[in-house]
């Protein structure tokens, strides 16, 4: 070990195992430490970022000797954005961890046997898999530390591209981008070069000033391109020249809006955006369902995937085609859509009325006149009249942000008492602690991880809970 002002470095130090969320882990010195951009059977430096009593965390800032089985990261951009940090891993190798991490938290945070574990539903396509992606314009480029300390001037400061990690106001301009198909490069770099053509002022996130802010990118699986563009300001003229300029590059685009946004923060789900060519939205297809996808709407980002994340879910829930199913956290409506022609109803509900809107529209797009969707809090609305009303849940599907769900929901579900429950998850830590809670009168009965994300930590999760 050697100590440089403070910072401490651990040297040729040999990682041993996963932990969770990407990082891997060793023991050193009595205590378990955490690691960043290192795998198992790296020969790795340690810069320590955190020292505790019984644990530390730290991150690779050389690599000694590489794993046997480490890759070379496909991507320009590896080690610089934040996206997809598993590049250097064999697929078969995320899985394995991402299905011990969901096994582990289940066990260990959850307190919880499982009786069936099923393998991990990996993805087909480990790139270009997503059907959204989002890009922010920035005055202030992202420097690498051979740019710092160089001696040229660095005149072009403009990017389009992602967020440099735990860096709220550089952008890293991204070149090259593998998680959608290769027309967002041609779209993104359309509008950078452009853009910078004209002078047009990209958006400066600390003062609120320039034009230029994000670009909102939507291909789905019918062939269908929908692009976002959206401004500080109008300035009609210039837009126009933009937009037609993105059109004559792009041809496959078949919807282009504008949002124009003069708020500080990103979130246009409260601004309009406005249709310029197209007809203003996308359609998506899961299974034998078609989709309706507005500018603002939520929706699984990987299709292929979702198709067996709610397959997966319609098979835990083995309905018969007498049941109500509740669909709490219901978006626009697509698991009960999806299980839809094997329920007797569907009573979704969401706190978002934009989504229920959505919802309304898929369900009627898709001739289902048993699936009815309701705006507001899950907590609130089901109460002793809702029932009444539209009969008590013979199977809950509950799919709760990565927070999981509040403890008032799991008071309301133990008193509802549906005789099955499927929670699907997109954070198996939140899951386990709500499979915890719900214990009190559930049995989990199997889980079955699916990744959703190649080349990320990020893991889903369906487990089936029953009432004991």
């Amino acid at each position: 070990m050697r100590k440089n002002k403070s910072i401490t470095i651990l040297e040729n130090i040999t990682i041993t195992d996963y932990a969770a969320e990407g990082k891997s882990l060793v023991r050193h010195d009595g205590k378990v430490l955490f690691v960043s951009g290192a795998v198992p059977g790296d020969i790795v430096d340690i810069q320590i970022v955190k020292n505790k009593k019984d644990w530390a965390e730290g991150r690779a800032i050389k690599i000694i000797k590489p794993a046997n089985d480490r890759l070379v990261p496909f991507c320009k951009h590896f080690g610089l954005c934040g996206g997809c940090k598993w590049q250097m891993l064999p697929y078969e190798k995320q899985l394995q961890f991402k299905q011990q991490e969901a096994v582990q938290n289940i066990t260990r945070i959850g307190k919880t046997e499982i009786p069936v574990l099923l393998p991990i539903a990996g993805s087909d396509n480990t790139t270009e898999y997503r059907n959204k992606l989002e890009f922010t314009f920035s005055n202030k480029r992202f420097l690498t530390n051979e740019e710092i300390n160089t001696d040229a001037a660095l005149i072009q400061q403009n990017a389009l591209g992602y967020h440099a990690p735990r860096i709220f106001d550089k952008i890293i301009d991204i070149q090259e981008c593998h998680l959608l198909d290769g027309v967002n490069n041609d779209i993104r770099n359309t509008i950078r070069n452009f853009a910078t053509e004209m002078g047009f002022e990209f958006y400066d996130i600390r003062n609120h000033t320039g034009w230029l802010r994000n670009i909102i990118i939507r291909l789905t699986s019918t062939g269908e391109l929908m692009v976002n563009i959206c401004l500080n300001h109008d300035a009609e003229s210039d837009r126009v020249l933009l937009l037609d300029h993105l059109l004559k590059k792009v041809p496959s685009i078949t919807t282009l809006l504008y949002t124009i946004n003069p708020k500080w923060n990103d979130s246009i789900y409260d601004l309009v955006p406005q249709v310029y060519y197209g007809k203003g939205y996308v359609t998506e297809k899961l299974g034998s369902f078609n989709f309706i996808i507005s500018p603002k709407s939520f929706f699984q980002t990987n299709t292929k995937q979702a198709e067996k994340l709610y397959s997966i879910t319609k098979e835990f829930a083995a309905l018969t085609g007498k049941e109500t199913v509740y669909d709490l956290y219901c978006g626009t409506g697509s698991i009960g859509i999806f299980i839809s022609e094997h329920a007797k109803k569907i009573i979704g509900v969401e706190v978002i009325e934009d989504a229920i809107e959505d919802a309304k529209k898929n369900a009627a797009l898709n001739n289902i006149n048993h699936a009815h969707f309701f705006a507001g809090d899950v907590i609130k609305i089901c109460n002793d009249d809702f029932f009444n009303t539209h009969g008590k849940p013979d199977v809950v599907i509950t799919d709760p942000p990565r927070a999981g769900m509040h403890e008032k929901l799991i008071i309301k579900l133990l008193e509802m008492q549906s005789p099955k429950i499927v929670y699907v998850s997109c954070n198996t830590a939140t899951q386990a602690r709500d499979i915890a809670l719900l214990s009190e009168k559930y049995k989990l009965e199997k889980i079955q991880p699916v990744d959703m994300f190649p080349h990320t930590h990020h893991i889903e999760c369906v487990a089936l809970l029953t009432l004991k």
